[in-house]
């Protein structure tokens, strides 16, 4: 009985060893992972920032462009 539960013990040990190194590696993908996830984050509002940029650039020169077409004259043919 004795011998059974020494057995058991180091068994325990053993298992409480291998989870403390899963219990590290899950905190270490969990890191990486929130940083690449802020990293895509950041990546994702500069894209947003730029398109709305271009947007903004494509709706000034349409704006321009029809500011100085005169729709008056150009019936007049």
């Amino acid at each position: 009985m004795e011998r059974l539960n020494s057995k058991l013990y180091l068994q325990n040990c053993h298992i409480m060893k291998e989870n403390e190194k899963l219990r590290k590696k899950a905190q270490i993908l969990n890191q990486e992972n929130q940083a690449l996830l802020s990293e895509l984050k950041q990546k994702l509002s500069k894209a947003n920032s730029k398109a709305n940029a271009s947007n903004n650039t494509i709706l000034d020169l349409n704006l321009g462009s029809s500011s100085t077409h005169n729709p008056a004259n150009s019936g007049t043919n």
